[in-house]
């Protein structure tokens, strides 16, 4: 049964009977509904752009939300059947947002309209990898970025690509790409779109290191810890971007840290979930394609396929979703996660193709609201799938994926949950 409540302007759904707001009857065909569900703030998204109807009354969000042989097979299928047109047509037009009243800036959340037009971004550290992303950015993101602020603990550095980036230009068009200029650290959330691609140092070329990502974990989770933390004390409203190694368990470090009050207790009054993505995937599906483009055996990634997974060694490659082969996607898998030691083994470090195809590309996509890989909050850890934001809320693909795909991501889920 579905309850009908008014807040404010707006008129919302839920299957809750008792949520403490005025009730009213059922309104009239075409009226704009939201939907209201219920759930622990650490464990749920706070809002997102429903696709299918069982997530309507789900008692937890995980994986399983990707697949929509799951959603099919749902316990709720009585709920299900008792939905009004209203709310099923929203969902089939895809214009049906729900929002967690449990959260304790509900009210805030429901309230949320997204700011339209180009969008200012600060990137904060312009290192090998800052300096190929600002780059991309810079010189393609002029119809979505308004301006590109830098920041760095160098000032040289700074400068230097102050004076490099705004010196490309097309002739007699001087304007089409965003102007770049240098911002401090007390500046750094007045912003529309935080990239943080700080980190303390990646082990040189030869040290032996195999798994890199995770070497770096436990310096830039302390970085993007602090910054997490200085984005709640500017109430920032914005995008946060996490782009540094290990990509995914730093973007829910920023989530969490965001979210402790000055006792250190989680008090969810900072980044919201859904605010965080961590941009890794892009370049692990770039990476994928790679291969698929020179071994004939892998071609039908180049249409079918997809990814899944964290940046790194739990990665899910599947070379096609209707025609799945796991054998064949593993080693597609394996040759994608060990792309990076091919470069290190050629004597360089791999930061160029992740700088654009994780990072410029993919957050550009995000801004133009299309359909992009990246890690984004699913049911307490960040998984990399593809996903866009629209007006109505974050958006993720589910597929119909075959049983060994899916216990394939089922198991990258549980390993990321055990690292943070």
């Amino acid at each position: 049964m579905v309850t009908y409540y008014k807040i404010g302007d707006m008129i919302c759904a839920s299957a809750h009977g008792d949520l403490p707001y005025e009730k009213t009857e059922k309104p009239a065909a075409g009226t704009k509904l939201t939907w209201l569900f219920t759930g622990e703030p650490g464990s749920r998204r706070a809002s997102f752009l429903v696709n299918h109807p069982a997530e309507l009354f789900a008692e937890k969000e995980d994986v399983s939300w990707l697949n929509i042989n799951k959603l099919n097979t749902s316990v709720h299928d009585g709920q299900i059947e008792e939905l009004p047109a209203e709310l099923t047509g929203q969902i089939a037009a895809g214009t049906l947002r729900a929002v967690n009243a449990s959260h304790p800036k509900f009210k805030e959340i429901l309230s949320y309209e997204p700011k339209e037009g180009k969008k200012r971004v600060h990137v904060l550290a312009i290192g090998d990898v800052g300096s190929m992303l600002l780059t991309g950015l810079h010189l393609l993101g002029g119809d979505v970025i308004s301006s590109i602020g830098i920041c760095d603990i160098s000032d040289k550095v700074t400068a230097r690509w102050e004076f490099e980036e705004n010196q490309i230009a097309y002739p007699w068009d001087y304007d089409a790409m965003p102007e770049v200029d240098v911002v401090d650290q007390d500046h750094l959330f007045d912003c529309d779109v935080f990239v943080f691609v700080a980190s303390k140092g990646i082990p040189p070329v030869g040290s032996g290191v195999k798994d890199v990502r995770m070497y770096q974990f436990e310096n830039n989770s302390k970085i993007i810890g602090h910054y997490a933390k200085m984005a709640r004390e500017k109430n920032f409203k914005g995008l946060f971007c996490a782009v540094s190694d290990p990509v995914d368990p730093l973007a829910k470090t920023a989530f969490l840290e965001s979210n402790k009050n000055e006792a250190g207790e989680y008090d969810w009054m900072g980044l919201l979930p859904e605010q965080v993505q961590g941009f890794g995937l892009g370049v692990m599906n770039a990476r994928a394609a790679y291969y698929a483009k020179r071994d004939p055996r892998f071609k039908q990634f180049l249409t079918e396929g997809r990814s899944f997974g964290p940046h790194g060694q739990d990665l899910v490659i599947a070379d096609s979703i209707e025609n799945y082969n796991d054998e064949l996607s593993k080693e597609l898998t394996n040759l994608t996660v060990t792309a990076n030691l091919h470069m290190r083994a050629i004597g360089y470090k791999p930061f160029v193709a992740p700088a654009f195809s994780s990072g410029a590309i993919s957050i550009l996509m995000t801004l133009r609201k299309q359909w992009h890989c990246g890690s984004v909050f699913l049911g307490g850890v960040y998984m990399g799938v593809k996903n866009r934001y629209t007006e109505h809320g974050l958006e993720t693909e589910a597929l119909a994926l075959p049983d060994a795909l899916y216990e394939r991501i089922v198991f990258a889920a549980e390993n990321l949950a055990k690292i943070v």
